[in-house]
């Protein structure tokens, strides 16, 4: 499948704020968005920042934002919210609900992984079990009471080994104990992270 190869940090500066695409080093004085702040890449980046933006530019900034955090492509994000449409519930809530279930994104909450890139490379690689089982598809959906794991060889590799070792809180619908996790049950709306305002999202795809 094709996926994004470009730098990472680009994406970052292209959105004006941190998309936590590259693990630790976003965190650390090496971010572009810490040193230069948040100017838009290429010749007339600083020229583009301070123009006058559309509502149709908003909810096209805020769809792109959503879309490189979890490292989607457009037509994977489309299917997703079409999927969201059809839910009883508010279709932003519900559709932050399942990027947050996909399995890459437990792997990487979970701190399995430093990064959601690296977490979609352990699943592809198939060093993730979801209940005992080996999955290598990043977009599986994890459902609550599953349990998430990694293989021997997974726990050998010196960036997971790192990224296990993170003392950071997990969030309150996951649990985990050494390398085996669970997803206790989907996350509320004030407990997904991330600057994402899901009604521009909505707005943008209901046009």
């Amino acid at each position: 499948m094709a996926r994004y190869l470009g730098p990472k940090c680009r994406l970052c500066r292209r959105e004006k704020t941190k998309l936590f695409l590259k693990g630790d080093r976003c965190n650390s004085p090496a971010c572009p968005l810490d040193r230069r702040g948040a100017v838009p890449p290429g010749q007339h980046g600083l020229k583009t920042s301070r123009s006058r933006v559309s509502e149709y530019g908003r909810q096209l900034r805020e769809k792109q934002k959503l879309k490189r955090t979890y490292g989607l492509l457009e037509k994977q994000l489309h299917h997703f919210f079409k999927k969201a449409q059809k839910s009883k519930k508010a279709a932003g809530e519900v559709l932050l609900q399942m990027l947050e279930s996909r399995l890459d994104n437990i792997v990487f909450k979970l701190k399995f992984a430093p990064s959601r890139a690296f977490a979609r490379q352990l699943i592809s690689h198939k060093h993730v079990l979801v209940e005992g089982k080996k999955v290598n598809i990043p977009s599986s959906m994890v459902k609550p009471g599953e349990i998430i794991s990694l293989d021997e060889k997974a726990l050998k590799i010196e960036e997971v080994k790192k990224s296990l070792q993170t003392k950071e809180e997990l969030p309150a619908w996951l649990k985990k104990k050494a390398a085996v996790g669970q997803m206790v049950r989907l996350p509320e709306r004030k407990e997904i992270e991330g600057d994402i305002n899901e009604q521009l999202i909505v707005e943008y795809y209901s046009r």
